[in-house]
């Protein structure tokens, strides 16, 4: 190639990069009478899928600065990560009408209501299949979504999930054996959030029963955990390690394997 083409080409490389990066933008979802949820987009150039992410805590992803969110939830720090993948973000917000997203919440009808219509606006703006993707109290929506039908997805993948059996709606707990997607499990080793114990992480494989592709990985790496255990700088946060955790997820999603 002339050294032209070279320059040519490195500039394409340089503006696909560039447009597989650009920022997204946060969107109001109509889900119920009075209520929307905050759902922020950003697609992917050539996307290959579409992950729809649920953050833990409270919910929501902080507000949207240059194209890009602000919290620092595993799954929002990690979004762009995503995107440099090749999958399009949806990331959940709260609904209007609670600010707050507790565990008994992420059970309710009016909680999965909100997901269908939040799906379907996401198979609005791209036809792609749908990967649900929860971190800690995130996957209490997950799971739910899963196990009692919001919609059609191709698979769900669990991050630091909920496992303590005197929390409501720990994942264990629910209707694993209605998920009939591949699903993933990834977990820290070092997880020393109380309501996330590593060593329960297995009950949920177990669970399991229909799931035609389910894996579970145990992940040991990161560096300089700070603040609360349960919270997102946190080894149950994969802090230190996102880029590294988003590899493992999205290869798996490429080609889920036992």
């Amino acid at each position: 190639m002339t050294r032209v083409g070279n320059l040519l080409m490195g500039a394409w490389m340089a503006a696909a990069a560039a447009g597989a990066l650009a920022g997204g933008e946060r969107q109001e979802v109509p889900t119920r009478t009075g209520v929307t949820v905050p759902v922020f987009w950003q697609p992917a150039a050539s996307a290959k899928a579409t992950v729809l992410l649920f953050p833990g805590g409270a919910g929501g992803f902080g507000q949207v600065e240059a194209g890009r969110p602000t919290g620092r939830n595993y799954l929002v720090r990690g979004s762009g990560e995503f995107v440099a993948r090749g999958y399009n973000v949806a990331i959940v917000g709260r609904p209007s009408d609670t600010p707050d997203l507790g565990y008994a919440d992420r059970l309710t009808d009016a909680h999965l209501g909100d997901i269908r219509a939040v799906l379907a606006a996401v198979k609005g703006w791209s036809p792609l299949p749908v990967w649900l993707v929860g971190t800690s109290r995130g996957t209490v929506s997950v799971t739910a979504a899963a196990s009692r039908g919001v919609g059609e997805i191709a698979g769900m993948v669990l991050t630091s999930a909920i496992t303590a059996a005197d929390k409501r709606g720990n994942v264990p707990s629910q209707q694993l054996a209605a998920i009939r997607v591949p699903v993933l499990v990834v977990h820290h080793a070092k997880d020393q959030c109380r309501v996330t114990p590593p060593g329960e992480a297995p009950r949920i494989l177990s669970g399991l029963t229909a799931a035609p592709v389910k894996k579970l990985v145990i992940v040991d790496g990161g560096a300089n955990p700070q603040g609360d255990p349960c919270e997102a700088l946190h080894w149950h946060g994969f802090i230190g390690m996102e880029a590294e955790v988003v590899d493992l997820i999205t290869g798996w999603m490429d080609r889920p394997v036992p």
